[in-house]
C-alpha cells in the first residue's frame, strides 16, 4: 500500500515559520543597529555610485557579511539623516535599473 505524505510534511511547520520570524526579527535588529551608528560621523562612509539616480549627494553603509551584504543608502542634512532604501550589494546598481527602464 502506497504511502501519502501528509499536507503537514509539505507545507512549513508553525516551528519552521517561528524560527524563519525570529531570524528576520533578527536581521531588522541588527540592521537598525547598524543604522543607528549613523549618529556620530555619518561622513565617514563614501559617496555611493547612485546619488545622480537621486539628484543629490547619497552615502552608503554597508551591512551584513559574506553574500547577505547589503547597502544602506542615506542622504544627510544638517543634523538630520534619512535612510532612502536598503538594497542588496549583489543588485545592480539604481542608475542601471533606470536607464534599463527607459529602453523599455
Amino acid at each position: 500500500m502506497p504511502v501519502c505524505p501528509s499536507p503537514l510534511l509539505s507545507k512549513p511547520t508553525l516551528l519552521e515559520q517561528s524560527r524563519s520570524t525570529d531570524k528576520a526579527l533578527s536581521w531588522v535588529q541588527s540592521a537598525r543597529a547598524r543604522i543607528d551608528t549613523l549618529r556620530v560621523g555619518p561622513e565617514r562612509c563614501p559617496v555611493d555610485q547612485d546619488s545622480d539616480a537621486y539628484g543629490r549627494e547619497v552615502r552608503v553603509l554597508l551591512f551584513g557579511k559574506r553574500q547577505g551584504v547589503y547597502r544602506i543608502l542615506f542622504a544627510g542634512e544638517g543634523d538630520v539623516v534619512q535612510v532612502l532604501t536598503v538594497r542588496h550589494a549583489a543588485r545592480r546598481s539604481l542608475r542601471d535599473e533606470m536607464m534599463e527602464d527607459d529602453e523599455d
